[in-house]
């Protein structure tokens, strides 16, 4: 062959994403078939949509195959101790109020080991962007019996299938005050992105739950298929009710899920709150924390 035929192999245009990555450290540990990778790619996209300075974006994670999020992200992050993401992102939030503090773990991890601190951050209607992973399963450590797996559904500590009832997360977001509350499952790519989008631009307690296949440990349990299957459930059995009274939006073993955005309010945050009831009682002598931070800045 002529050398002056041979041309060099065309480059690799760059992933989109790819900025908002830690390159070094893929290939990840989730499954094939999992839901993960695509939440993560939909929390990106956003960021790059929105424009957000990354320098003032700070992502909190548990325990579990979902708190592995952090660690991926290009971005200041904690990989926290279980159930405690949103304690942390708390702390981060109050001390430095300029941040966009995103907390992005699992259904075990939020609201099972860490489900007081998700109530009450819903009740204070603490400015944090809260993005659970509901795979029905605790994951990463066995396929026990989580706080969501549906009534029936089998797992390692129920092999005869769950008999305890299992959360409502909208429900129990809404009714614990969070005034932003939106159901999504992994196939609905732009309309979870578009979620994270709006949830961004918005203040107060943020709560975004994503259904996403768990085919390693709760398809193979419940004899349910790959997540290629998991996939085509939600497409057949996924509909949007956006408004939807969050009492009516229980999720059942292999039955429709109500999906959309089901509440969309405006309220006081506990920042906000703070400094008014302080500067109410206290007068001159209180001084609220200013919007940069204060004190933590040089």
């Amino acid at each position: 062959m002529n050398p002056d035929l041979v041309r060099d192999p065309l480059p690799m245009p760059e992933h989109p994403v790819t900025p908002y990555l830690r390159m070094e450290r893929i290939p990840h540990v989730w499954c094939p078939g999992c839901g993960i990778g695509t939440v993560v790619k939909c929390f990106a996209t956003a960021l790059e949509r929105t424009g957000v300075d990354l320098e003032k974006v700070s992502v909190c994670s548990g325990i579990g195959c979902s708190g592995r999020t952090a660690g991926y992200l290009r971005l200041d992050g904690f990989h926290t101790t279980h159930g405690r993401a949103i304690p942390f992102a708390t702390g981060l939030k109050l001390g430095r109020p300029e941040l966009l503090v995103t907390v992005v773990s699992g259904d075990g991890d939020l609201v099972g080991i860490g489900g007081n601190h998700f109530i009450h951050a819903a009740r204070r209607n603490l400015d944090l962007l809260v993005i659970l992973i509901n795979n029905f399963i605790y994951g990463m450590t066995g396929g026990q019996n989580a706080p969501t797996t549906p009534l029936t559904a089998r797992s390692s500590t129920m092999p005869f299938g769950n008999f305890e009832p299992p959360f409502n997360l909208p429900h129990l977001a809404a009714s614990s005050g969070a005034p932003y509350v939106a159901r999504w499952t992994c196939l609905h790519i732009r309309r979870l992105t578009w979620a994270i989008e709006e949830a961004i631009g918005r203040k107060g307690f943020r709560f975004i739950e994503v259904i996403a296949p768990c085919p390693t440990l709760y398809s193979r349990l419940n004899k349910l298929g790959t997540g290629l299957n998991g996939m085509r459930f939600y497409h057949d059995n996924a509909e949007i009710r956006h408004g939807a009274d969050t009492r009516d939006v229980a999720i059942g073993f292999q039955e429709p899920i109500l999906c959309g955005k089901f509440v969309d309010e405006e309220r006081p945050t506990f920042s906000e709150l703070m400094d008014s009831h302080y500067g109410e009682v206290l007068g001159d002598e209180y001084v609220a924390m200013p919007p940069e931070g204060g004190f933590l800045h040089e």
